[in-house]
């Protein structure tokens, strides 16, 4: 019989083999014939592909990125429906858990046990961001997460939460015209919207806390660039 366990890892570790697709490196050798790694800073993420590709192709690896995150967060909750359906025997499916204020832990508590859906979301999420941040393909190398983990959190936290997420990397975007610093602001509120909307759930909590710490580590060289006062801002001609 499958168990609590086997199905978390599941979970884990098809959420990680989504979030380790490439799109950068997909989309630059499939339609720019190069390599975004010869390009800016190397990175396979939005803002290097936006540099290397142009706008077009750049907003194109965002919207996959994206696309893989939301869909982790789905993939959780399919997965957790159907260990939930076959250890209780329940009819009710836990797509209408999503339905009254988001796709997330904000809905109607009484079709699944908080806990339950809080783990399977979170892990999801933590799952996608591993892989991408670290993609076997690239030799356990990638993006920084933040386009996959804005995916993830339209699930994980529901559609207010990830407004709140969205709109703390896009003030501080604006008023510091430094990308870095909107998105580990973002990372670092990840763990306390993990507290705001899973308080009770450590084991989601600590998912929370490993992606948003994961996010500002992969962030790493930007922060020094930061403090030494060389990290680039929008409109500049080099983008850290």
């Amino acid at each position: 019989m499958v168990n609590y366990f086997d199905a978390l890892l599941l979970v884990f570790v098809l959420a990680f083999l989504l979030g380790s697709i490439p799109f950068g490196l997909v989309i630059s050798k499939l339609f720019y014939k190069t390599d975004i790694r010869e390009h800016g800073s190397g990175n396979i993420g939005t803002t290097n592909a936006i540099r290397a590709m142009g706008k077009v192709g750049g907003f194109s690896v965002f919207l996959l990125d994206f696309g893989k995150g939301l869909a982790s967060g789905f993939l959780g909750l399919w997965i957790g429906s159907i260990f939930y359906q076959f250890r209780s025997g329940a009819d009710d499916s836990l797509y209408s858990y999503m339905a009254p204020l988001g796709f997330g832990p904000l809905g109607d508590a009484s079709v699944l046990p908080v806990l339950l859906v809080g783990a399977f979301l979170s892990l999801a999420c933590l799952g996608c961001t591993v892989g991408h941040i670290f993609s076997p393909w690239l030799k356990f190398k990638g993006g920084k997460g933040i386009a996959v983990a804005v995916g993830c959190v339209f699930v994980t936290f529901g559609i207010i939460g990830a407004v709140l997420e969205l709109a703390i990397f896009i003030v501080l975007v604006l008023v510091t015209r430094y990308v870095s610093i909107g998105s580990i602001a973002a990372a670092i509120a990840c763990p306390l919207f993990g507290l705001l909307f899973f308080w009770g759930n450590w084991f989601a909590v600590v998912c929370c806390l490993l992606i948003g710490s994961l996010v500002t580590w992969a962030h790493r060289e930007n922060i020094k660039r930061l403090f030494n006062g060389t990290e680039s801002r929008i409109g500049s001609k080099k983008l850290g």
